[in-house]
């Protein structure tokens, strides 16, 4: 499959940029990232969906959550099959990256032995991540 990239800016409003890359290795659909920014701000755009690297995640709340082993068997089973259809949510904050949602689909990644997983990513701040780790 081609990349494809496209930017539209309209007026005053916002501009958006939308690419769509290959299809990833757990059998979804190609990943699509977009972002938008409103003309004249410091905005850096909207949450990004990326395959990230399951080791490049890093999930503080893990040992305080525990999942539900049938859900986790049931995802496995419907990402064999059709791959994953909502990525989790991502946290970036000076390149790291943390998960704090979405533990039954990493697991069931890990479980499958797949290396990356979709994510939709959004940047953040050190007191962000203080905020998510109450």
């Amino acid at each position: 499959m081609a990349n494809l990239q496209s930017h539209l800016h309209i007026g005053n409003l916002r501009a958006f940029s939308i690419r769509a890359t290959s299809p990833s290795n757990n059998g979804a659909p190609p990943s699509i990232s977009y972002s938008s920014s409103s003309s004249g701000s410091n905005n850096k755009g909207g949450p990004l969906i990326l395959e990230l690297p399951l080791e490049k995640i890093r999930r503080p709340l893990m040992r305080t959550r525990s999942n539900d082993p049938e859900k986790v068997k049931d995802l496995m089973d419907s990402i064999s099959q059709i791959g994953l259809q909502v990525p989790i949510d991502v946290l970036e904050v000076d390149g790291a990256y943390y998960g704090f949602s979405g533990c039954h689909r990493y697991k069931a990644h890990q479980r499958l032995g797949l290396p990356t997983i979709r994510c939709k990513i959004r940047r953040g701040t050190k007191e962000t991540l203080r905020h998510h780790l109450r």
